[in-house]
């Protein structure tokens, strides 16, 4: 008689810069293994560090990113219209989710922070007067100011919207659709080829995606032929409609075939995330799965970041418990 099934597990990446492997996918094991501690599963604690409960991968596609950058900056190009078109109904959908969370709350404080950066967002005939470069630097400006809000001022890793802006332009770039330089597969194909190489149809996968991962993971899953009893999204933009949503393929966007349950994790400060709505603009598969959605609030700094979700025992327990199964 055959033994049961190890499980894999995939974590697949946001925005940011290049990447370790393996270091990535220790220190992502290594928070997991706190919130499991945290959500009363010690006994997984060596199974999931040492290998044993689940065949762990990090599916690392941040150099796609780095050698096109490198070989734009090298070429005096810094983002062109369609990057900065993206990236400005990206900033407009945050200050619009912000000003509506200010609004809620009755913060008078954020609601004027909101309100100064969408006066400095650009309109929409600056870019052909301005020009690409300017626009971002515009934009950049804008989100810098969006960051002053004081929850995002508490917890966000970027005191400067340039530098979020140059990760965020990562997400236009895979929903650019793209043909690479010399004729090869485009980037989005390249990057889901990535998340999926070395899968075993045979054996059930679970999916921990974080920020742009989320997209990738979506759309890699789409026409996956294998169990998926788990697909896990931290940070998530899906649900920014505007400038994300209405790119997914396939249009309308559906829960992937063989996805058997969908958990969506945001943190109201994370300056990533919009409003949490995609269990209302998802079609359900044909099992009638839809993501579901839950809120978790951490402390301190860097509250974008996929180890912080990970330490969550809200996160973990169920990622545990699906492990497990």
């Amino acid at each position: 008689m055959s033994g049961p099934v190890t499980p894999q597990l995939v974590f697949v990446h946001g925005i940011g810069g290049l990447r370790d492997t393996e270091q990535q996918r220790r220190e992502w094991l290594e928070a997991l293994a706190d919130g499991a501690r945290r959500a009363g599963h010690s006994d997984v604690i060596s199974g999931l560090t040492q290998g044993w409960l689940a065949e762990t991968r990090f599916a690392n596609y941040s150099d796609l990113f780095t050698d096109a950058e490198a070989q734009g900056e090298a070429a005096g190009v810094s983002h062109g219209p369609e990057d900065t078109a993206f990236l400005q109904e990206f900033v407009t959908a945050l200050v619009d989710e912000l000003g509506h969370q200010a609004q809620e709350s009755d913060d008078k404080r954020a609601s004027a922070i909101v309100e100064d950066a969408r006066a400095q967002l650009p309109g929409v005939d600056d870019e052909q007067e301005q020009g690409a470069g300017e626009s971002f630097r515009i934009l950049g400006r804008a989100l810098t100011s969006l960051l002053q809000v004081p929850g995002l001022r508490r917890s966000a890793q970027w005191a400067s919207g340039l530098p979020l802006l140059w990760h965020l332009s990562q997400v236009g770039r895979y929903l650019g659709r793209g043909r690479a330089a010399d004729g090869g597969a485009a980037l989005d194909v390249r990057i889901r080829e990535r998340v999926l190489r070395g899968t075993d149809p045979g054996r059930p996968l679970i999916v921990v995606a974080h920020s742009l991962g989320t997209v990738v993971a979506f759309e890699a899953l789409r026409d996956y032929g294998g169990r998926v009893p788990l697909l896990m999204t931290l940070g998530s933009p899906l649900a920014t409609a505007t400038a994300v949503l209405h790119r997914l393929v396939p249009q309308p966007p559906r829960t992937p075939a063989r996805v058997e349950r969908w958990l969506n994790f945001w943190d109201r400060d994370d300056v990533v995330v919009g409003r949490p709505r995609i269990e209302k603009w998802m079609l359900p598969n044909a099992d009638g799965v839809l993501p579901v959605t839950e809120r978790v609030d951490s402390d301190g700094l860097w509250v974008h970041t996929a180890t912080k979700y990970l330490r969550q025992s809200d996160v973990a327990g169920p990622l545990v418990e699906a492990l497990k199964k």
